[in-house]
């Protein structure tokens, strides 16, 4: 008896994630999960420099100043609340000094820069298509910053802006490196404040502009532009409320490791999951608590532990225990 429909799911025959990989991580709440994923079993990886980003127009305004150089000033921040703010950054930024938000803004960028530059991978997750105007400015915002909404317009965006918005975002990440491969993901998580309806249409529009794009790009540069299925996986393979956080919309911790385990079956080689395992199994061992520090017992354990840990590095340098 099948009490699940599964989502179909193809190993990438090309350009995998493995552990000489460096990966970006960009987008909603869910690259988060997927970068502290990446992050904890030691790749390579920079995750969200400006904070969560939900929609394609933010995503791109960080690229598009990343590659251009730009350096923030007086005019990208403003005081709300006793605290400093940019309305191009999530509230993890604020601070109240502006001297200091600028300092991190502009390391944030930086960062940005040189991450785009050397990866191999960039995965950029789209979470909602409703935006905020800010009516003095007209500018699209990142993140409103409690500021009050009678100082914006909410607004969708159409599926052509969107397809637009993500074709620059292509653009500027291959300008600077012809080589990253880029996966799109669409966030499982429901944004049920702007109501059930627009939640879907909003999904609607980010998976239809995202499919566009991919399909326009890849006949310029074939195998570069990818879609995973986090959203689907979700809403199809894991129907049912003890797959989600206390709120009933974001996905718990569960939810997150089984589409994790997708993820990897996807994007990595037996090779590289085979030395995924041996970090889980590393990691275990750290964490371990000893009854009996001094004993010989776990003198040796530790011992073990470190000549493990020595033939894995000797493989990959890059990797760090601490």
């Amino acid at each position: 008896m099948i009490l699940q429909t599964k989502i179909p799911l193809e190993q990438q025959s090309h350009n995998c994630i493995d552990y000489n990989s460096k990966l970006v991580t960009i987008g909603s709440c869910f690259s988060d999960h997927i970068g502290g994923k990446l992050e904890a079993f030691k790749f390579v990886t920079t995750r969200n420099p400006m904070g969560i980003l939900f929609h394609p127009k933010a995503i791109e305004t960080l690229i598009a100043d990343a590659v251009g150089n730009v350096i923030y000033n007086s005019k990208d921040v403003f005081q709300h609340h006793e605290q400093w703010h940019s309305f191009k950054a999530h509230s993890v930024h604020s601070n109240s000094s502006k001297a200091t938000l600028l300092a991190h803004l502009n390391a944030a960028l930086q960062t940005t820069r040189d991450a785009l530059l050397n990866a191999t991978h960039v995965t950029i997750t789209l979470g909602t298509a409703w935006v905020y105007q800010h009516l003095d400015s007209q500018a699209v915002v990142a993140n409103c910053h409690k500021v009050p909404q009678s100082a914006f317009q909410k607004k969708l965006l159409p599926v052509a802006a969107i397809g637009e918005s993500l074709k620059r975002c292509v653009a500027l990440i291959h300008g600077i490196n012809p080589k990253a491969t880029i996966i799109f993901t669409v966030s499982p998580v429901r944004h049920l404040k702007d109501g059930f309806i627009e939640n879907t249409r909003s999904k609607s529009h980010l998976i239809t502009a995202i499919h566009e794009t991919i399909n326009l790009v890849e006949k310029e540069n074939p195998s570069q532009l990818h879609y995973f299925p986090a959203y689907e996986i979700m809403m199809d393979e894991l129907r049912d409320y003890r797959f989600y956080t206390s709120d009933m919309i974001h996905p718990s911790a569960l939810a997150i490791d089984y589409i994790w385990e997708h993820f990897t079956t996807v994007w990595m080689t037996p090779a590289t999951l085979t030395t995924l395992k041996k970090i889980a199994t590393l990691l275990k061992r750290l964490q371990h608590k000893a009854f009996h520090p001094d004993s010989e017992a776990h003198q040796a354990f530790l011992k073990k532990t470190r000549l493990q840990i020595q033939e894995l590095q000797r493989t990959y340098p890059n990797i760090e225990f601490r």
